[in-house]
C-alpha cells in the first residue's frame, strides 16, 4: 500500500472521527477530492465491480485447466425372477453376487478449440480493463461534484461576507439618514427606504446561510461524512490558477486519455473477442481424456466373476460440429455488425471530447479575463460608492444615487468571486473530460 493512500485512509479515519463529533472540519479543495475517491458509495461501488471483474477473468483462466471427475456408486440387486408369459416360475440370485460398486477417476484436457479459449479469456481481460476505467471515470465524476459543491460553498461563504459588510454599512446608513430627517434635512420617505434597504440585506443574508447548510449537506454527503460535520473551506475563490499554456497538453491528450474514449475502446476490444469466438465455433476440437476404475463384480470375463477389477484408459478425441456451418453463419454476420457500429460510437466520441475539450479551454481563457476586468471594476465601484456618498450627505445626490452606487460596488465583488470560481470549476472539468482527474 503506497504512503499516499495510507495517508488518505488516516485522513478520513480522522474525518469521521470529527464527524461523529460534529466540529467544524477544516479542508482544503484537494483533501476533499482525496476523501472522496475512497469514502464516496458510489467509488465503493465501481470498486466492488472491478474486484468481481477480475475474479471473472480468474475464472476464465481456469477453464484452460483439465476437467477431473470422480465418482462412486453401490448396487443392491434384487433376485432374479423369470416368467413364463406372465407367471413367475423360478427365482435366484443375480450371479455371480447381488452387489455391485463403481469408483472411477476421469480427466479431460482440451488441445484445440479454434482459438475459443484464448478468446474468452481476451473478452474477460477487456472487461475487467472496462471496470478499471469504470472506476476511474466514478472517481472523476464524484471528484467534480466535490469541486463543484465545495467552490460553491466558496462563492457563498465570500457572498455572506459581502452581505454582512453591506449590512453595516445600511445600518451605518440608516442611523445617519435618521440624523439628517432628525435635523430636517432629509424627507422621512428617505428614512424608509434606508431601512427597506436595511431589511432586503438582512434577508439576503439569512438565505446565504441557508444556502451554505444546504451545500455543506450535499458535500457531505459525496465525502460520505455524517450530516452534522461542518466543512470550513481553507481554499478561497483566489486559489492558485493554472497558466493557459499548461492546459494546451490536457487538451491535446484528450483524445486518448479521457475515460469515454477508453471505455469505447474496450467495448470495442470486448466485442472483437466476441467474433473470435463466434468463429472458432467453425473449427474442429481436439481433446485428450482418461479414465481409470475400480468396479465390482468382474462383468468383463464371462461367465462373470465375483471378484473386483480395475482398468483404465487414455485417448484421444475430434470432434466437430457440422451444424456451425450453417447455425453460426448469421451469428458472425451480426457480430461483426455490431463491432463496425462500436467502431462509428468511438469515432463520435473522440469528436466530443476533442470539440469539448477544446471548448473548455476557450472558456477558461474568458474566465480569466473575465477576472481581470472585475477586479478593475470593483475598485472603480468602491470609488464611485465613496464619491455619491458624499455627495448625498452633503445634499448634492439622491437616495437613489447611492443605494444604486451600493448595489453595484456589491455586484462587482459578487462578478468577481463567480469569474474566480467559475474558472476553477472550468479548469477541474477539463481534467475530468481529458481523464486526468
Amino acid at each position: 500500500m503506497s504512503f499516499a493512500l495510507i495517508f488518505a485512509l488516516q485522513f478520513t479515519a480522522k474525518a469521521q472521527i470529527k464527524v461523529d463529533s460534529g466540529n467544524v472540519y477544516p479542508l482544503s479543495l484537494q483533501q476533499a477530492i482525496n476523501i472522496s475517491k475512497n469514502s464516496n458509495n458510489l467509488v465503493k461501488a465501481a470498486q466492488s465491480e472491478e474486484s468481481a471483474s477480475n475474479s471473472d477473468l480468474k475464472d476464465a483462466k481456469n477453464n484452460a485447466l483439465p476437467s477431473i471427475f470422480t465418482g462412486a456408486n453401490y448396487q443392491r440387486y434384487t433376485s432374479l425372477t423369470l416368467y413364463q408369459g406372465l407367471k413367475p416360475v423360478k427365482s435366484m440370485p443375480k450371479y455371480p453376487t447381488s452387489n455391485g460398486a463403481d469408483v472411477s477417476v476421469s480427466a479431460n484436457f482440451n488441445l484445440y478449440a479454434g482459438g475459443r479459449q484464448k478468446a474468452y479469456e481476451a473478452e474477460q481481460s477487456s472487461k475487467k480493463d472496462l471496470a478499471t476505467v469504470n472506476t476511474q471515470e466514478q472517481i472523476g465524476n464524484v471528484g467534480l461534484q466535490v469541486v463543484a459543491q465545495y467552490l460553491d460553498m466558496v462563492r457563498l461563504n465570500d457572498q455572506k461576507r459581502f452581505i454582512i459588510e453591506q449590512v453595516v454599512r445600511a445600518e451605518t446608513r440608516l442611523k445617519n439618514i435618521t440624523a439628517l430627517y432628525n435635523n430636517q434635512k432629509v424627507t422621512r420617505s428617505d428614512v424608509l427606504r434606508a431601512e427597506l434597504a436595511l431589511s432586503a440585506a438582512k434577508l439576503n443574508l439569512e438565505q446565504a446561510e441557508n444556502d451554505i447548510e444546504i451545500a455543506n449537506q450535499k458535500l457531505d454527503v459525496l465525502l460520505g461524512f455524517s450530516d452534522s460535520t461542518k466543512v470550513a473551506p481553507i481554499d478561497s475563490a483566489a486559489m492558485p490558477r493554472p497558466a493557459t499554456e499548461s492546459l494546451v497538453t490536457l487538451v491535446l491528450g484528450a483524445g486518448k486519455d479521457a475515460y469515454a474514449i477508453r471505455q469505447a475502446s474496450e467495448n470495442v476490444k470486448i466485442q472483437d473477442a466476441r467474433i473470435r469466438g463466434v468463429k472458432s465455433s467453425f473449427s474442429p476440437t481436439l481433446s485428450l481424456y482418461s479414465a481409470y476404475g475400480i468396479s465390482y463384480p468382474n462383468n468383463i470375463f464371462f461367465p462373470p466373476v465375483d471378484q473386483a477389477y480395475s482398468i483404465g484408459f487414455v485417448g484421444v478425441k475430434l470432434q466437430y460440429n457440422i451444424s456451425s456451418v450453417y447455425q453460426n453463419k448469421h451469428k458472425t454476420a451480426a457480430s461483426r455488425i455490431r463491432l463496425q457500429e462500436l467502431q462509428y460510437v468511438q469515432q463520435n466520441i473522440s469528436d466530443n471530447v476533442r470539440q469539448e475539450a477544446g471548448s473548455l479551454l476557450i472558456k477558461y481563457k474568458e474566465a480569466l479575463n473575465r477576472i481581470t476586468v472585475n477586479e478593475k471594476s470593483i475598485e472603480q465601484a468602491r470609488v464611485n460608492y465613496k464619491i455619491v456618498s458624499a455627495k448625498y450627505f452633503n445634499q448634492l445626490a439622491l437616495l437613489t444615487d447611492l443605494l444604486d452606487a451600493d448595489d453595484l460596488y456589491q455586484e462587482t465583488r459578487y462578478n468577481l468571486v463567480q469569474a474566480q470560481t467559475g474558472a476553477q470549476f472550468i479548469y477541474y472539468r477539463l481534467l475530468y473530460t481529458s481523464g486526468n482527474l
